[in-house]
């Protein structure tokens, strides 16, 4: 173990915020787990905590040895990755999942080991690493709109175009966070512009192909529609019962909470573990609980960033916020859902939220991220090192 954290570089602040995410978890995925486990695993609720926990042991791992890698080798492994990527989506969505009539194409199964994997977690992650190698690439080359289009716009909008049908939540996030890190690189505006309306008008063209089909295409769109429109008139739905049992949690939790295990409404609330987690850990731990959450992820934020302003390169930098700031901005998604500030998307709490291709995702997001930090650190040891040459001689006599 000594030699584990011996080897442990990068940032020791993230180290410490995702351990400790990670630590809080387990309590809430237990309890709220348990009706779960009375419907899968005939009543053993420790499957489910250990199921959690093996979620989490391959996650750090993911990170660990993600963050051993030097960050530049990213640029050419995304290169390699994108085709992979379109390939999984297209297996994935050639599957046709079909659920309650609607197009659920998510995942893929491993037939190995007898798994499923979200391929559009991966792909977000895959793309933001593109996109920043892109982008740090032609920094200083002038832009043009034209010169962008097949290398920067054409991968993202077909990656876009493959997870749209199933999942429209993770699409607009992925094109939310291009677009957040196009800005940021130095992106003219007026092209960024043009691309925003032209990702509108394509939305828009796939509602009204999809509203004359009568096949899950259908379903999906009327699907979306339905939640928008409940969300704005508050009208009784599936939806709006998951979000009145999950401010009846929030309400009930008061300050100080009922306490661990001890949660009312996790038999009501469907996807308790997951997508209404956070109202779950107010209700057992109460408003300083949430809070408490709240602000371990926004201590993520400010590292991140301080970790991104530190790079020792452009695409350091890019890369960082790249695949951080979507970390952050699906948590806070997931709990601005459960205090009904957001229509139902169906995004889980990052770390926290029981799932395996989430948790794991999100540790390989991290482990990029301490890739860049553990670089910094080298460059300050051999600056140490420059500086004090003959301390460093006589430690070694």
């Amino acid at each position: 173990m000594q030699t584990v954290f011996k080897n442990i570089k990068g940032d020791r602040l993230i180290w410490a915020i995702v351990a400790l995410l990670a630590i809080l978890s387990f309590l809430p995925v237990y309890s709220a787990a348990s009706d779960l486990a009375y419907s899968r695993y005939d009543g053993n609720t420790f499957i489910a905590f250990l199921k959690h926990f093996m979620h989490l042991f391959l996650g750090f791992s993911i990170m660990y040895m993600v963050h051993k890698i030097p960050y530049r080798y990213f640029k050419g492994l995304s290169l390699i990755m994108i085709p992979v990527v379109l390939v999984l989506l297209v297996i994935t969505m050639l599957q046709g999942t079909v659920m309650g009539g609607a197009s659920a194409s998510r995942w893929i199964k491993i037939p190995i080991v007898g798994m499923t994997f979200q391929t559009s977690t991966l792909a977000s992650v895959v793309l933001m690493v593109y996109v920043a190698r892109y982008m740090s690439k032609i920094k200083d080359k002038p832009i043009t709109f034209k010169g962008t289009l097949l290398p920067l716009w054409c991968p993202v909008f077909l990656v876009l175009g493959l997870i749209l049908p199933s999942n429209f939540s993770t699409a607009a996030i992925i094109f939310l966070m291009v677009t957040i890190l196009v800005f940021l690189a130095g992106y003219p505006i007026r092209y960024l512009a043009v691309i925003l309306g032209s990702g509108l008008v394509a939305l828009m063209f796939f509602v009204m192909v999809a509203k004359l089909t009568t096949g899950p295409l259908n379903v999906k769109v009327t699907t979306w529609e339905n939640r928008i429109k409940n969300y704005a008139n508050h009208e009784d739905t599936e939806a709006d019962y998951q979000i009145e049992k999950a401010k009846i949690a929030i309400a009930s939790g008061e300050i100080w909470g009922k306490g661990p295990g001890k949660s009312i409404q996790k038999h009501a609330l469907p996807q308790s573990s997951s997508d209404f987690i956070f109202a779950i850990i107010i209700e057992e731990y109460g408003l300083l609980g949430g809070l408490t959450i709240m602000i371990l992820y926004m201590w993520l934020l400010f590292r991140v960033v301080i970790v991104a302003q530190k790079a020792d390169t452009m695409f350091g930098k890019l890369l960082v916020l790249g695949v951080g700031l979507p970390i952050v901005f699906q948590a806070m998604i997931n709990m601005a859902v459960a205090v009904e500030l957001f229509p139902v998307t169906g995004q889980t709490l990052p770390l926290i939220s029981s799932g395996g291709t989430s948790i794991w995702m999100t540790c390989l997001a991290l482990g990029i991220i301490l890739s860049v930090s553990a670089k910094r650190e080298e460059i300050k040891e051999r600056e140490l090192q420059e500086e004090n040459p003959l301390e460093i001689l006589s430690e070694a006599i």
